[in-house]
This record gives structure tokens, C-alpha cells and sequence, in this order.
């Protein structure tokens, strides 16, 4: 039997293993329908059959016959709840967009027929999308989206533009991500991985795979692992192949053996420590080439076994040791000491990584989901001996990365090696497994404070030792991230790492500081408790940032703040408010670029950036829209093509304060190409509509490029740092979180109720997208809280959670609502006036959040993520 997809006739699918989700995405080409889990747990693939919303990535294709399946193309685009979505912002990277569209509408249409315009509450509207996971976080937007077009407030055209430029091409399905190309004739490649946690390979059998180019369909095989034969965890990149199908692509990779030396492994930090252990990397040259989970460069260490560290920071260290092993000596009450411990917390992004290469006449084409293009295309040119003009790097959309897809990963490695062999196409994209495994993590940490307070009341001394826990990677910076907070009392801090055999950790949305806030922040809300201070006033006398000072302010007349529940609790559901301060760096990107260029009338805006829901498309769109004083639909921008001018990479909260600068100084640049040609176009200010056209008309073809302005800190630090495209900006950016909990001490679940952020990141460029930003970090801080935490085999060292049911991220249920509040001064030396937010937004959440619960309860969280069965013990 035939079916019908969207009011169209269908061939129906033939009998088979192939799931509903790959017939309607490969077979039909409808790739608004994302698979992102494999197993019906995140509602990427959602689509009505016969109007009831189903996970089309565990129905077999052929229980489609006879059916009518609507997909989110089938919306057409003018449902009311694509209207909400795209107006409220309830969309970051916008991969998990159509599952939520279609879910949404289908609840939405539902409700109106039995309940007319009423608006659903907040619990409603979690209920009917409990089966959906936005790993962005965009909830907020989500919740007032649905809400509003059930109230019919989106039934006809809302008249106004959406805040994000690209979301009608994400509520509709039409934005292609990475794994939505597939060009004619594209192979599929698929990587053979370790077994077993450290070896040495003696050999690797092809099973009939070919290694060399030759003509013909027979499947290819690549080596990855290079001079170095040793395999350091399982789950390791080893071989690659590639085959016309996916089918036989897996059906290659099943075939190869691989012939292991098995070597003792080193599976816990503390056995790895021990004499006996088996070493990691025992040469200087090994050492030197591990792999770091360090945002940029990983601090100087020196090695002892499987030992690295300390590196050592701090202000009048020796004096603060000294104060601090006094106050132990004579008991001091006012020395607080406490240990914590992290879990690791996996990155997650729903489009996994992947890659789609293609060699033509000695030209490389690539389609990467990666956070730089421009440095993508760099180190491809230079690793495979390419002039840079022969190398493209194409990132139209990303689904989403926080830190793991900034740099050259081993799918891209793989496609670009399958592709030269094969003569081919290929395309090579991780399994959920492999996201899991070896698509990094926020490596787990040991983290001891100590604080000691005088007898006024200040601080006195600082000491902070933290242990990183990155698997065969090193990079921490916990506890140096320490010696930035609280002025400048006499502290020192340590960072050392401990390495295993276990996969390597990556950048974690701002690396090292949501550790180290939960371990100081809480010590700070102990030293209040000690001292019979309110927690806010002790962080006020404290605390020298003047960008944080006005924070405070806020929050002492912030009616979560002052209304929360004094004295002890009881009861089963007992109700806690904390707060946690937070601090990050601020980062520049001084290649930056935007170049302007007049086509057909149009002003195009383009540049190498790429967009992975910051909304980095919408700020060079405003920006040159304001700086010209034009309409916006003047504008047309291009992202993500390494083709053009280099653009800043999305890590470290640089891209748009590095991007926006760059716009304002291309838009200056052409206001005055355009006087040139026209006298209707003024030296400031708007551009008439009718001087704008004359003066495009006889601009066709002009071209300008700006660049990002530095001022001398920045230019100081560039020099220092070799002239890269990474630089340190004067002043730190602030944050304060104050959140509110109820702890069912009966159950042991803790569930945030409400969130309050204040950031102080100077100026704001596109104030929807920001707050969408600061939300979607709440949301993240409270998974690393309350249920993330990567679990290993402890005899093997496999990855236990290497699926989206055992490794469990917030759903709409899981989220607190949130407030944020921006305090927009104190940057005005910037260039732009903007310094990044998206790192800083994170930081103090899972610390707030624990002290609430020690508010609540009494019991003092040292451990994440905070589980149920934690609490309870703690509570006994």
C-alpha cells in the first residue's frame, strides 16, 4: 500500500531493517526530520502519523504503509506555533526545532479544540513535551511559544520580524545542518574503534577492504593511528572504513580485526598514582603531543608519571599557606576546609559530529560541523599540504557544540582520507554511542578549599588545590580560576591532572569554572554560616568587582532574595534559596572580519563565522543595518564559508564581541564608499530609501572589509600570545545566580523552581538571543547539578552511559523559570563595548543551586551531581 507524506502520494517502503527516519530523510529527502538519540528518547524525529505525534527513529519504515505522515515541512510554515516559535525565540541551534514544532503544534491544535484560547500553564506545557530534549536549552522561549498560539495570539501574521534572523529557515525544516548533505554519490564511512583500554596494535586486517585508490565499489579502509600504534582507551579511533551504502559501510568495519598487544591499563586516579601504575606517556614527546581539554593553550606543568602539576598561581602564596596551617594548628573557627568532586559532564550536542568530504582535481571541499571554520580550513591545508585557496570548509548550520567541535576531530580526519581513496564523496558522522564516548566532556575533578577569615570578619587567606580528571587529556584550570575572585588576599592555588586511560575531555562551555564555583562559592556561603552573616553581605564586603557590586545591588531587593525562608525546615518539601557569584575571562578574536559586498542592489554581509545558536547571523545583520540607518531586508548575510574573510571561532564567548566590532567598522567603511557615488547619503545617521537604491545602483560590485579594532591591552596580549586569533581583553566579565529549590526529603529529588541571573557582560547587541543565551546556561548548569555524570566500566573502562536513556540531560520538566538581568556598564574601554556572555552565564549555576539546597535542608552537597540517594544519606 501507498502513503501519503504531506498531502502528496508515496511510494510505500519496502520490508526491511531501515527506520521511518531514514526513509523519510534519505529516501525522500525530507531532512527536517533530524535523528539525533536512535532510541525515542530526545523527539528530534518527530512526525504525525495519522495526526498522532510519533519518534520516527524506532518505527520501522514499512508500518508506514497506508498511513499519512506529515513531517515539519508539512506545516507549510504558517502554523501558528512556527509563527510562536520563531517570535518568541524558542530556538537556539534550531536542530531540535522541527521535533519540537511538530509535537508542539499537534498539542496545540489539540487544547484549542476542548479548551478555545485559554492559555495552558507551565506544567501543561511540559507534560505534552516531556518526550523532547533541547540540549541549548531554549525552554523558556518554547514554554511562552506554545502558550501564546494557543491562546490564538499567532493566528494570523504577527507583523513583525522574529528576533533571530534564521529562525523561519528552522521552524520550517529548510535549515540544512552537516548530516542533511549528501551529494551525488556520497559514500558513507564509519570508524573501527578500540575494544579494549591500552595495547598495542599489531595489526590490522582490512577484511577485504581496500587501503590503496583503484576504480570500482569495493569498500575502503584508513589507518588513523598513525607512527604511535598505542591505543590508550577503549573506544579509540583505530581504522576507518567507507562503502556506497551505509549497510555495507557497517557490514566493512564488522569485518576488520584488529590484532592487540593487551597492555595493563590505568582505569582509576588513584591506582594511576601508584608506583606500580602504568605510565600514560612515558617520553617528553609523548607528553608533548597529549591531547588537552584547555581552552587555548594548557597551562606549563611539569610531569611525574601520570602526574601533571602543579601550576601554581596565587598572591603572597607563601604568607597564605602559612596563615592557613596556623588557623589549623590552634583550631581556628573561622578556617573553613572542605573537599568536592565532579562527575564528568558530556557535551551532548544533538547533531553528532560529522563530516562530508570531497576531492575534486586536487581541490577539498568540506562540510564540517565545526565551532571555526576559519581554523578548520587552516589545519586542513596544512596537515594535508594544500595552498589554503584549495581548501573550503562549509558550515551552514551547527547543532549545537559548547567547546567540543572547535577543533580537527577524527570524522573529519577519516571523510577527508576515506574520500582521496574512494575517489568519492563521503561522509562520516558519529553514532549517539560515539558522541557519548568520544566526542569530549567536562573532565571530573577533586577540588579542596580552604578560607580563613580574620577577626573583622575578611577574608585573610586562600587556598585552593584542584585535581583534573580529563582520561588520557590534561588541561585543568579550576583552580587558577580561583585566584581571580575576592580581590587580592593572600592565596595560592593549584591545578594538577591526573590522566587514565580514558577518552579524552574537550572545552566545556567556560573550562574549569562551574567546578570551581561549586567548591568556593559553597566554602563562601560556609564561611557566612561561621561568621552568622548574611551570605550576600559577606560576598559584598568581599568582592572588589565593581561590575559584580551592582549585581548585589539587585539581588538585595530582589523579592526571590529577600522573601526567602529563614530558620530550619521541616516537613517533607522544604523550600531553599542560594546564590553563587562567577566570574570569566574576556576574550577577543583579533583576525576577525566582515566584508561587505553590493549584489544586485543587495548589501551582503559575509564572513567565516559560523552560527551555532548564539545568533552570530543576527548581530552582523543589526549591526550593519544600524550603523547604515537601513532596513534590515536591505541586508542579506552569509556565514560559515571559509571562502571568505576569517571569522571568529564560537569558543570562549569571543565570536560576537569580536564580530560586531568588525561589522561596525565594515558598514563605516561602506557609508563612505556609497557618498561617493551618491550625495543623497549622509555622513551619519539613517540613509534615505531613496538615496540608498540610487547609491546601490552605482555601488554594484563594491567590496569593503572591517576588522576588528584592538585596543593596547589587547594589542599587548596578541603579541603575547605569538599573533594568533585568540587574545585576552582587560577586565573579567561578572555573574551572579540566585536560585530557589524544593527538596522532597522523603524521595530525595531536588527540583529548581525559579532562577534569577544577573550578567554584567557590557553591551548587549540583540537582547532576545542574549537572554535566550543566559536561559539555555541555567538549563545546562542544572543538568551538571542534579543528573549528569558520564559512568565507566570500571574493569574495562568502556563508557556505561553511551546512550540518551542512561545518560539523562534536562527536559522541560527538569527547568527552573528564569529571570535575567544584564547590567550593561563598566566595558566602555572596549572596542564595541561588548565582552561575551555565553561562557560566564554557566558558571555559578550548579553552586547556586547547592546552596539552596543546604538552605533547605541543612546538609551541605560535596558531590555531583547531587542524586537522590547522595541526599538522603546526607539527610540521615
Amino acid at each position: 500500500m501507498d502513503l501519503e507524506v504531506n498531502g502528496s502520494p508515496s511510494a510505500a517502503p519496502a520490508e526491511g531493517e531501515e527506520t521511518a527516519a531514514a526513509y523519510i530523510r534519505d529516501r525522500l529527502g525530507l531532512t527536517g526530520t533530524k535523528t539525533a538519540c536512535g532510541t525515542g528518547v530526545c523527539g528530534a524525529c518527530t512526525v504525525l502519523v495519522d495526526g498522532s505525534p510519533t519518534v520516527s527513529c524506532l518505527l520501522p519504515a514499512d508500518r508506514l504503509a497506508g498511513r499519512s505522515v506529515t513531517t515539519v515541512e508539512g506545516l507549510g510554515g504558517s502554523h501558528p506555533v512556527q509563527r510562536a516559535f520563531a517570535a518568541h525565540d524558542g530556538l537556539q541551534c534550531g536542530y531540535c526545532t522541527p521535533g519540537f514544532v511538530v509535537e508542539a503544534a499537534a498539542f496545540t491544535d489539540a487544547w484549542r479544540a476542548e479548551h478555545g484560547d485559554v492559555r495552558p500553564d507551565r506544567e501543561a506545557i511540559a507534560d505534552a513535551l516531556a518526550g523532547h530534549l533541547c540540549r541549548c536549552g531554549a525552554y523558556e522561549g518554547i514554554f511562552a511559544a506554545v502558550a501564546a498560539a494557543c491562546a490564538g495570539d499567532f493566528d494570523g501574521d504577527p507583523g513583525q520580524d522574529p528576533p533571530r534572523a534564521d529562525a523561519p529557515d528552522k521552524v520550517t525544516g529548510r535549515a540544512r545542518f552537516t548530516v542533511d548533505h549528501t551529494p551525488r554519490g556520497c559514500w558513507e564511512g564509519v570508524i573501527v574503534r578500540s575494544t579494549v583500554a591500552h595495547a598495542r596494535v599489531r595489526s590490522i586486517d582490512a577484511g577485504g577492504a581496500r587501503t590503496q585508490a583503484e576504480p570500482g565499489t569495493a569498500p575502503v579502509l584508513v589507518d588513523l593511528l598513525g607512527s604511535d600504534r598505542t591505543v590508550r582507551y577503549a573506544g579509540q579511533p583505530i581504522a576507518a572504513v567507507a562503502a556506497p551504502t551505509a549497510a555495507r559501510a557497517r557490514a566493512a568495519a564488522e569485518a576488520v580485526r584488529v590484532d592487540y598487544e593487551v597492555l595493563p591499563a590505568a582505569l582509576d586516579p588513584a591506582t594511576a598514582l601508584e608506583p606500580d601504575a602504568p605510565v600514560l606517556y612515558p617520553t617528553r614527546a609523548e607528553r608533548r603531543a597529549a591531547p588537552t581539554y584547555a581552552e587555548g593553550v594548557a597551562l606549563p606543568s611539569a610531569w611525574n608519571g601520570n602526574l601533571r602539576g602543579p601550576f601554581t598561581l596565587g598572591w603572597r602564596g607563601g604568607t597564605a599557606v602559612r596563615r592557613l596551617r596556623a588557623a589549623e594548628r590552634s583550631g581556628d573557627p573561622r578556617l573553613v576546609t572542605r573537599e568536592y568532586t565532579t562527575s564528568a559532564q558530556l557535551h551532548t550536542a544533538l547533531e553528532p559530529h560529522a563530516c562530508v568530504a570531497d576531492w575534486d582535481d586536487g581541490h577539498l571541499t568540506l562540510h564540517v560541523s565545526t565551532q571555526a571554520v576559519s581554523e578548520t580550513a587552516d589545519t586542513v591545508a596544512g596537515r594535508w599540504g594544500l595552498p589554503r585557496e584549495r581548501v573550503r570548509v562549509v558550515t551552514e548550520y551547527v547543532g549545537g557544540g559548547f567547546g567540543a567541535k572547535g577543533i580537527l576531530s577524527t570524522e573529519t580526519v577519516a571523510a577527508v582520507e576515506l574520500s582521496r581513496i574512494a575517489g568519492a564523496p563521503v561522509r562520516v558522522a558519529l553514532t549517539r554511542a560515539e558522541e557519548l564516548t568520544d566526542a569530549g566532556y567536562r573532565p571530573a575533578t577533586r577540588t579542596r578549599v580552604a578560607l580563613l577569615a580574620d577577626q573583622r570578619g575578611d577574608l585573610a587567606a586562600m587556598s585552593v588545590d584542584s585535581h583534573g580528571y580529563g582520561g588520557v587529556s590534561h588541561g585543568s584550570m579550576t583552580a587558577v580560576l580561583a585566584a581571580l575572585m575576592y580581590g587580592r588576599t593572600p592565596r595560592r592555588t593549584r591545578d594538577y591532572d591526573v590522566v587514565t586511560h580514558h577518552p579524552p575531555g574537550s572545552p566545556f562551555r567556560a573550562p574549569g569554572g562551574p567546578p570551581m564555583a561549586f567548591a568556593l562559592e559553597q566554602a563562601v556561603d560556609e564561611m557566612a554560616e561561621r561568621l552568622g552573616e548574611d551570605p550576600l553581605s559577606l560576598r559584598r564586603r568581599w568582592d572588589g568587582n565593581t561590575r559584580r557590586a551592582a549585581l548585589y545591588e539587585k539581588v538585595a531587593a530582589l523579592p526571590l532574595w529577600t522573601a526567602r525562608p529563614r530558620g530550619e525546615r521541616t516537613g517533607r518539601f522544604r523550600r531553599g534559596v542560594g546564590l553563587a557569584a562567577s566570574n570569566w575571562l574576556f576574550i577577543v578574536s583579533p583576525r576577525s572580519q566582515v566584508e561587505l559586498v553590493v549584489e544586485n542592489g543587495v548589501i551582503v554581509v559575509r564572513s567565516a563565522t559560523q552560527d551555532i545558536g548564539t545568533g552570530i547571523r543576527t548581530v552582523l545583520r543589526d549591526v550593519v543595518a544600524e550603523r547604515l540607518g537601513t532596513p534590515a531586508d536591505a541586508l542579506r548575510v552569509e556565514i560559515g564559508d571559509s571562502a571568505s574573510v576569517h571569522g571568529a571561532g564560537a569558543t570562549g564567548s569571543r565570536s560576537t564581541n569580536s564580530m560586531g566590532p568588525a561589522a561596525a567598522e565594515a558598514a563605516d567603511a561602506l557609508r563612505v564608499a556609497l557618498r561617493e557615488r551618491s550625495d543623497r547619503v549622509p555622513a551619519e545617521g539613517p540613509v534615505p530609501e531613496v538615496g540608498l537604491k540610487e547609491a546601490l545602483a552605482a555601488a554594484e560590485g563594491v567590496r569593503v572589509v572591517g576588522g576588528r579594532p584592538l585596543d593596547r591591552w589587547e594589542r599587548m596580549s596578541s603579541l603575547l600570545a605569538g599573533g594568533g586569533d585568540m587574545a585576552m581583553g582587560r577586565g573579567l566579565i561578572g555573574g551572579v545566580h540566585v536560585m530557589e529549590v524544593e527538596v522532597d526529603t522523603l524521595l530525595g529529588r531536588v527540583r529548581p523552581r525559579r532562577c534569577w541571573a544577573g550578567i554584567a557582560a557590557g553591551r548587549i547587541y540583540a537582547e532576545r538571543l542574549a537572554r535566550n543565551q543566559c536561559e539555555g546556561a541555567v538549563v545546562q548548569g542544572v543538568g551538571y547539578a542534579l543528573f549528569e555524570g558520564r559512568r565507566d566500566d570500571p574493569a574495562t573502562g568502556a563508557v556505561l552511559t553511551a546512550n540518551m536513556e542512561d545518560y539523562r540531560i534536562p527536559g522541560p520538566g527538569d527547568v527552573p523559570e528564569t529571570e535575567v538581568y544584564f547590567h550593561e556598564e563598566g566595558f566602555e574601554h572596549v572596542p564595541g563595548g561588548g565582552v561575551g556572555l555565553g561562557e560566564v552565564s554557566t558558571v555559578g549555576v550548579a553552586a547556586a543551586l547547592a546552596n539552596a539546597v543546604h538552605d533547605a535542608t541543612g546538609w551541605r552537597p560535596t558531590d555531583l551531581p547531587i542524586r537522590p540517594d547522595r541526599l538522603l544519606e546526607g539527610l540521615r
